[in-house]
């Protein structure tokens, strides 16, 4: 008789723990990120993004389920994937890649928590009503970009000071392309160099910029913040070693690709705060209490492999000054 009792409780147990495993897949939060790139370019922000989550208490899969959606570089996807996530009556949307990223998912719902990442100023652009306390349902880590490309206008003078004109190379359907072009323009005035803005949105554009710039001899290239260029990094460095171009791009990976320098925020640490901010949110707190976090991590990397292969001479202060140095 006990042993008849014994199997009935046992099988009994068993057969609930389907039903137990699913109340629990059920009641998992559910995450809605998107953003600029394909899901192939950005493996290492997508594994910063599940460290921040990790931070505070979630794991992918085991107690959070995130959903991931990629506009390809098309910035015009932006307000579709946002709508989806609200069909899908997401716990909070990660809007990431910049403009117009965080100005979509806000179109779309003003009830469900937004964390964004921003190039330009947020409070400018609409985001939030103020860095310490954003007020409605957006919150999230800005760049400032403007503050970046002035950098890399300044450390392409110092590697190549006898460059009388510079090129700015930007892709016109960026958001915020004309305020970092802007930024660019101040900069090279301020060093009494010559700046000219060349425009590509797409490839054969972006063959022809190169062509020109190396007609009109020009001394030097200063690459705008752009996922159009960052997905095509490797081809920049082959066309700016083809026409003798010393460029500077902002991203890290650009000089790892063969790139001479690249001076810009850190993206991993980046992403990592908007997976700390999206638990944040997910353990109670409300996104309009959280501040904007400003990114202070910057990467200034240098390829001297590159820099021997276009014959210049690096400066000591500028490889004592780089945070990773390619030799």
């Amino acid at each position: 008789m006990r042993r008849r009792t014994f199997i009935t409780l046992v099988g009994g147990t068993a057969a609930a723990w389907p039903l137990a495993a699913r109340a629990q897949q059920q009641a998992m939060p559910l995450v809605g990120f998107m953003n600029i790139n394909t899901a192939e370019s950005v493996p290492h922000l997508v594994a910063a993004f599940r460290q921040g989550l990790k931070e505070t208490g979630f794991v992918e899969g085991q107690n959070v389920a995130v959903e991931y959606r990629w506009a390809e570089g098309r910035y015009d996807r932006f307000p579709e994937l946002a709508a989806e996530f609200v069909r899908r009556q997401v716990a909070v949307i990660a809007a990431t890649g910049g403009e117009p990223s965080p100005q979509s998912a806000m179109a779309a719902t003003q009830t469900i928590p937004i964390v964004f990442t921003a190039i330009d100023d947020p409070i400018r652009e609409g985001l939030v009503a103020s860095l310490r306390r954003p007020g409605g349902n957006v919150t999230g880590i800005t760049i400032f970009g403007p503050a970046a490309v002035t950098k890399r206008v300044q450390l392409m003078d110092q590697l190549v000071p006898q460059a009388a004109t510079i090129a700015y190379l930007m892709n016109p359907n960026h958001p915020s392309g004309e305020i970092e072009m802007s930024a660019a323009q101040t900069a090279a005035r301020s060093l009494r160099k010559e700046m000219l803005v060349f425009r590509a949105s797409n490839e054969s554009e972006l063959n022809a910029a190169f062509t020109t710039m190396a007609q009109q001899k020009i001394g030097a290239l200063v690459v705008a913040s752009d996922p159009f260029f960052y997905l095509r990094r490797g081809e920049f460095a082959s066309l700016a070693a083809r026409h003798g171009l010393p460029a500077i791009y902002y991203l890290p990976e650009f000089a790892r690709a063969g790139g001479l320098m690249a001076y810009g925020n850190s993206l991993v640490d980046i992403y990592r705060l908007v997976g700390v901010y999206v638990g944040r949110i997910l353990k109670g707190e409300k996104p309009g209490d959280l501040p904007v976090v400003q990114s202070t991590k910057f990467e200034f990397v240098i390829n001297l492999k590159t820099a021997k292969a276009l014959g210049l001479d690096v400066p000591l202060g500028l490889t004592a000054g780089a945070d990773e140095v390619i030799e």
